[in-house]
């Protein structure tokens, strides 16, 4: 995509998050078999967001999904930092390694609550694919990463608001309307499972060094 990026970037996640998730755990029915490890065509990457995706159009595939306005590295840099910092944001990429372009993207948010024994629920937010990639099952693919991702982190719940349209989509890979809220959907994960995963997750070490 062009402009200076410094040699060492950072992740706003620890990378292995994604390696080790169970896309068989899923209701998604993808064909062929993908993954965020085997994302389908070896150009292809799924990964945490970069410090250095703002050159590599990170900004540009947002404005696909709603209004970015006019943001400058600077204004990028503090905002990752401080999502970096606080450990609640999961904003995860699709990259098209051939250009250094991101074509895709989505995020969790960890919403620490008091109720269900101070349980974390999750928010889907910001999902968006480049149109020009249709055919490749990217958007269900980013879209059942994070969701996974939330289960893996120990959420009781992941929670989304989605226009009419695309309440098939969500459906179909797990998700559930909620009574009363109607565009408001859920996938409840597990609680057992919930317990090991959120173990798991806490006994990684952080990212702190650069990717």
């Amino acid at each position: 995509m062009g402009g200076p990026r410094s040699e060492e970037e950072l992740s706003l996640y620890d990378p292995s998050l994604l390696l080790s998730l169970d896309f068989f755990r899923s209701p998604a029915n993808f064909n062929p078999r993908i993954s965020a490890a085997i994302p389908g065509e070896t150009w292809l990457k799924v990964r945490p967001l970069q410090s250095g995706d703002f050159h590599r159009g990170f900004l540009q595939i947002l404005s696909q999904l709603t209004k970015v306005g006019d943001v400058s590295l600077t204004q990028f840099l503090n905002r990752f930092a401080q999502m970096r910092a606080s450990g609640d944001y999961y904003v995860t990429v699709i990259v098209d390694t051939r250009y250094d372009k991101i074509i895709g993207s989505s995020t969790l948010v960890l919403e620490r609550k008091f109720i269900h024994g101070c349980a974390t629920r999750g928010r889907l937010e910001d999902v968006v694919v480049d149109d020009t990639y249709r055919g490749k099952q990217l958007g269900k693919l980013i879209v059942v990463t994070v969701s996974l991702l939330a289960e893996q982190l120990g959420c009781y719940k992941m929670s989304l608001d989605c226009k009419d349209k695309l309440i098939p989509f969500y459906k179909s890979i797990g998700y559930t309307l909620e009574a009363g809220n109607a565009n408001t959907m859920n996938i409840r994960y597990d609680a057992t499972t919930r317990s090991i995963n959120r173990n798991i997750a806490a006994s990684k070490p952080d990212n702190t060094e650069p990717s």
